[in-house]
C-alpha cells in the first residue's frame, strides 16, 4: 500500500475559483523523479501565495501543493545520489510552481535540485533561511566577488523589513559591514536594528531627488529588493564603481533609469536569479551560511506554524502584512 501524508492541497472547482484544503495524499499522488524526500520544514513565500490563490504566473495545473521550499531526509533515490537518511535541501527550480512541493509531507523531484544538508544547519535552520536566505546571500556574494568591502562605505537594503531584505541586513552585519535599512515600516526599527542595521530610513528618503540625471552618491553597495523608482534611484545614488543587486518588482517591474551611472561612475548592477542558479554558486553560500555567515539572530526572523496555520498566513503576506517569514513545521502538521 502506497504511503500516505498531508498536504496542502489548492484545486480548482471552476474557472477562476480555488479552494485550499489540508488533505491526505498518497506518494503515488506525486510526480516522476529520482528523488523521495520526507519533508520537515519549509517555509512561505510570496510566490507561494500566489501560486495558492491560482495565479497563472506561477501555476496554471490544478491541484496542486505549493512550497518552493522544503528540507527533510531522504526516502529513496533511484539514481544513487543520495542514500536514504540522508538530509536534504530542496530549493528553486519548478518545485512549488508546476511540481508539488514543501507544503506536503512528501516531494518527489530530481535529484539533481536537491543539495546535501550542510554541516552546521540544522534542517529547521536551512528552512528559517529558505530561498529568501539563499537570495540574499547570493546578492552579498555578488557585492562581495565586485570588490565591495566593510571599508567601501555603508550598504543600503531596500525593502528591509521582507524576508529578503531582512536576510540581507543581517548577512551584511555578521560580514562587518554597516547597514542603512530602507523600509516603509518604520514603526519596526528596533526590529532591523536588531538584525544588525546601523541605520534605518524611510523608503521615501532613498527616491528623494531621483527625478535628476544624477543624485549624490551615498552607498558603496545595495541590496535592492523593490525594483521600479527605487532601483532606478539607488544606481544614481551608488558611488563610484559601487555594486547594486536587483532581485525583487515588488515596486514595479519596469526600470526607468538613464545611462549615466553606468558610464560616468561605473556603478555595476547585477541581476540574482536563485531559481535556475547553477549548483557551484548556490553551494558556495549555502556553505557560508552555515559557517561565517550563520546567524544568531534567525529565530526572531520567523513565525513557526504548521500547515492549518499556512491560509492565515497567505493572506498576509497577499496584503503585504506579513511581520516576520512563516516557518512551516511538516513533522507536527
Amino acid at each position: 500500500m502506497a504511503q500516505e501524508f498531508k498536504a496542502l492541497l489548492v484545486e480548482q472547482p471552476e474557472k477562476k475559483v480555488f479552494t485550499r484544503n489540508i488533505v491526505t495524499r498518497s506518494v503515488d499522488d506525486l510526480p516522476e523523479g529520482d528523488l523521495l524526500v520526507r519533508v520537515h520544514y519549509s517555509s512561505l513565500n510570496f510566490k507561494d501565495a500566489l501560486s495558492a490563490v491560482g495565479n497563472p504566473g506561477v501555476t496554471r495545473n490544478f491541484p496542486h501543493t505549493p512550497g518552493i521550499d522544503a528540507a527533510g531526509e531522504v526516502v529513496e533515490c533511484s539514481d544513487g545520489s543520495f542514500t536514504p537518511g540522508d538530509k536534504v535541501i530542496v530549493t528553486s527550480y519548478d518545485l512549488g510552481m508546476e511540481t508539488d512541493g514543501g507544503f506536503g509531507q512528501m516531494i518527489r523531484v530530481p535529484s539533481k535540485w536537491a543539495i546535501k544538508l550542510p554541516a552546521g544547519l540544522s534542517l529547521k535552520e536551512s528552512m528559517m533561511l529558505g530561498t529568501a536566505g539563499l537570495t540574499a546571500a547570493m546578492s552579498v556574494q555578488e557585492l562581495i566577488e565586485n570588490g565591495v568591502t566593510p571599508e567601501s562605505g555603508p550598504i543600503l537594503v531596500t525593502g528591509a523589513t521582507g524576508g529578503v531584505g531582512s536576510i540581507a541586513v543581517s548577512i551584511l552585519a555578521k560580514a562587518g559591514f554597516s547597514v542603512t535599512a530602507a523600509t516603509g515600516k518604520l514603526d519596526e526599527t528596533d526590529y532591523l536594528k536588531g538584525l544588525g542595521a546601523t541605520d534605518v530610513i524611510e523608503r521615501a528618503a532613498v527616491t528623494e531627488g531621483s527625478e535628476k540625471p544624477m543624485m549624490k552618491t551615498k552607498w558603496a553597495g545595495v541590496v535592492d529588493c523593490v525594483g521600479g523608482e527605487t532601483l532606478a534611484a539607488v544606481l544614481k545614488s551608488t558611488n563610484y564603481c559601487g555594486t547594486v543587486t536587483c532581485c525583487g518588482l515588488v515596486g514595479s517591474p519596469e526600470l526607468a533609469v538613464n545611462v549615466f551611472p553606468f558610464i560616468l561612475r561605473g556603478v555595476r548592477l547585477i541581476g540574482i536569479d536563485s531559481v535556475e542558479a547553477p549548483m557551484e554558486p548556490r553551494l558556495k553560500v549555502w556553505q557560508k551560511l552555515a559557517s561565517e555567515w550563520k546567524l544568531d539572530n534567525l529565530a526572531a526572523m520567523v513565525d513557526e506554524i504548521t500547515l492549518g496555520g499556512l491560509e492565515e498566513k497567505i493572506q498576509a503576506i497577499l496584503k503585504g502584512g506579513l511581520k516576520r517569514r512563516a516557518l512551516v513545521n511538516l513533522l507536527d502538521s
